[in-house]
């Protein structure tokens, strides 16, 4: 990783970016990481005479079956929201992004695999993931989320966090419960493993940034990076945001543009629709004159 941590997260109070902040980060550090409160994006989304273009077939058919307003709403802009970022590392129209899914519902771009992509999403916050370098997973949860230790440490702590933990006073007890179990959701999700994974088979330090073995041992010789971050404005509730981003040491292509970035075949479909998309344009232009 090419600054030895994750970056900031950016926060995107609508379709308007700030995508350039995106596209640097991509390209400079191989990674960026994007969040959004979905409200913030309904006066743009709800402007948009048609949503199909923007979604993809798959998206926008599954939208109309979500029937509670809110539900829909917030599952339309956060794939609006993966869209976008996509765009912005590619260099390439939101349109022209063509999201997909894994049989364990892991997004990813079809025709593009040298981007990863990881979506997570609780109340209001959405939060995306992209990693050119390797492997990506995000995990949000609210702040003030109760976790007593007495109740889930064996389930979700290795011997060495147990040991680590036990004797720390309650709130600040409660305060590493949560972390912890970001970081080990971010970490599974970016293996594509989700739940399936035991999340006593590895563990963190209380920096959160070594991942380690079930008895405290350094499990990880650089390749990966963790960060958590405190996100969101304190009226609203505050959420906590863990990142698991991978550098497999493959180096990545610096250039990130669209040309780079995808396959021939892909790249020839996007250039057509967008070929088609002026001629149709132009006819209508050739039909409206007097």
């Amino acid at each position: 990783m090419s600054a030895g941590r994750v970056q900031q997260p950016t926060l995107i109070e609508g379709p308007s970016g700030p995508w350039l902040r995106v596209r640097e980060s991509v390209s400079w550090f191989g990674h960026a990481v994007v969040y959004a409160d979905w409200r913030q994006w309904l006066p743009a989304v709800e402007s948009v005479e048609e949503l199909r273009p923007l979604l993809g077939r798959h998206d926008f058919q599954r939208s109309t079956t979500l029937v509670k307003p809110d539900v829909r709403a917030r599952f339309v802009v956060s794939r609006l929201l993966v869209r976008y970022a996509a765009s912005a590392a590619l260099g390439v129209p939101p349109e022209a992004v063509e999201l997909a899914y894994k049989p364990g519902g892991r997004p990813y771009l079809r025709g593009c695999d040298q981007i990863e992509v990881s979506l997570s999403h609780t109340e209001d916050l959405i939060v995306v993931g992209l990693n050119r370098h390797g492997r990506i997973g995000v995990d949000v949860e609210l702040s003030e989320r109760r976790m007593r230790y007495s109740e889930v440490n064996r389930q979700m702590c290795t011997t060495a966090e147990r040991a680590l933990l036990a004797d720390l006073p309650e709130p600040r007890q409660e305060a590493e419960l949560r972390r912890i179990w970001t970081l080990k959701e971010a970490y599974t999700k970016a293996l594509g493993q989700g739940m399936r994974m035991g999340f006593t088979q590895f563990g963190f330090d209380l920096s959160g940034r070594e991942l380690c073995t079930p008895d405290g041992s350094p499990a990880s010789h650089g390749e990966w990076t963790f960060g958590t971050f405190e996100l969101g404005p304190a009226q609203a509730g505050r959420y906590l945001v863990s990142v698991a981003c991978q550098d497999a040491g493959h180096g990545g292509v610096q250039d990130t543009a669209v040309a780079t970035m995808l396959d021939e075949g892909f790249l020839g479909q996007v250039v057509e629709l967008l070929q088609r998309g002026e001629r149709q344009a132009g006819a209508a232009q050739v039909t409206s004159d007097p």
